[in-house]
């Protein structure tokens, strides 16, 4: 049970007021712009919009700098935002092929067609604090060449010409929308990538480190990653066919798994599939290892009791929103709850006091 809380207005005007204070910092020291967040906390800004399901960066930077850097807080204002927005309609699939490819690697093909691009990543770098960046110097400049026009066709395509990868069928013309929508179980695997794909990242990570550990026996390779920029069309009814309406950066991975075949299938590879806003490499590549997990069941394998393999489970405890929601409700005002606990406790501890007497008297 809640109660109302009064006279306790001043204290939060108050408790605001500082916040805001807090959130500015030392007013001898310049004051951080969305500008600067979006350019140069970038990944913040891309896990903010893949979680809040809303692919604004201007937008995922105000959020950070008014959260003051809680990712989480940041995300919740983008959700709540976004429900005030018109919906005027929905846009054709994107196409990733035609993907403008900031990076692409691949770790099962080494000459893929199209070549490989490391881009901008970690993955070669030394893990060492740079204090050159602490001096405020400037940025080097990145080598640059032109361009190629050839075209990166999916790693997959390969494998299913040979029929050495699982089909995947056509899905419904219209998926069901998480976000207009209660999830409901048992899922079908579109929903359950909405899911997973606006999922905590921390979360995502954990189940599919599991399931690298022997929790699903998941054994994966990244048949290709990919990030850049795709278009976005729109078909407009008027017109009879669709306009490009903008472009979105993504980034896509698919997994090649092992499969032993089933009664009704021969041996072959089977993939997880992993999509999300901006340069999210680390959170596709989970939410690839998490969607072949889940798919135990069409796949007919067995369950083997792992977390990753649980559709209740991964998809109910993947949103950090509702998960922050019903954690911090706690420290709101339980008054009344925990009179009533504490008058139980009181009673019990009479009665067994009360019993531990007599039975002495009795002795």
């Amino acid at each position: 049970m809640y109660v109302a809380v009064k006279g306790g207005e001043k204290a939060i005007d108050a408790a605001h007021a500082w916040l805001a204070e807090e959130r500015r910092g030392p007013e001898d020291v310049a004051e951080l712009s969305v500008d600067q967040i979006k350019g140069q906390l970038k990944l913040a800004v891309n896990r903010v919009m893949a979680e809040g399901s809303l692919y604004d960066p201007d937008l995922a930077a105000l959020a950070i700098k008014q959260a003051r850097g809680d990712l989480i807080e940041a995300i919740f204002l983008i959700r709540a935002y976004r429900t005030t927005l018109p919906r005027f309609g929905g846009s054709e699939p994107v196409d990733t092929e035609e993907m403008a490819c900031d990076r692409r690697v691949s770790a099962t093909f080494k000459d893929a067609p199209g070549g490989q691009v490391l881009g901008p990543t970690f993955d070669y770098t030394h893990r060492l604090l740079d204090f050159k960046l602490a001096a405020d110097g400037e940025a080097p400049s990145a080598p640059e060449r032109a361009e190629t026009p050839e075209s990166k066709p999916h790693i997959m395509s390969f494998l299913d010409r040979e029929d050495l990868i699982q089909p995947e069928p056509e899905g419904a013309e219209t998926p069901p929308d998480l976000t207009r929508e209660p999830l409901e179980l048992p899922a079908e695997r579109p929903l359950r990538l909405q899911s997973l794909t606006r999922g905590d990242e921390g979360f995502i990570l954990g189940m599919a480190y599991s399931t690298q550990r022997g929790y699903a026996r998941n054994h994966a390779f990244v048949a290709e990653l990919r990030i850049g920029a795709c278009a976005v069309e729109m078909d407009i009814p008027e017109l009879g066919f669709a306009i490009e309406v903008g472009e979105v950066e993504l980034t896509e991975c698919e997994t090649v798994n092992q499969f032993q075949g089933s009664k009704t299938e021969p041996p072959q590879f089977t993939r997880g599939y992993g999509l999300v806003f901006g340069m999210s490499e680390r959170k596709a590549i989970s939410m690839a290892l998490v969607d072949r997990a889940l798919r135990w069941k069409e796949l007919g394998e067995d369950n083997v009791g792992a977390p990753a393999q649980d559709e209740e489970f991964v998809l109910y405890h993947a949103d950090n929103i509702q998960a922050t929601g019903f954690l911090e409700h706690i420290k709101l005002p339980h008054y009344v709850d925990f009179q009533s606990e504490l008058e139980l406790i009181r009673k019990l501890r009479r009665e067994a006091m009360g019993r531990r007497a007599h039975k002495e008297a009795a002795e």
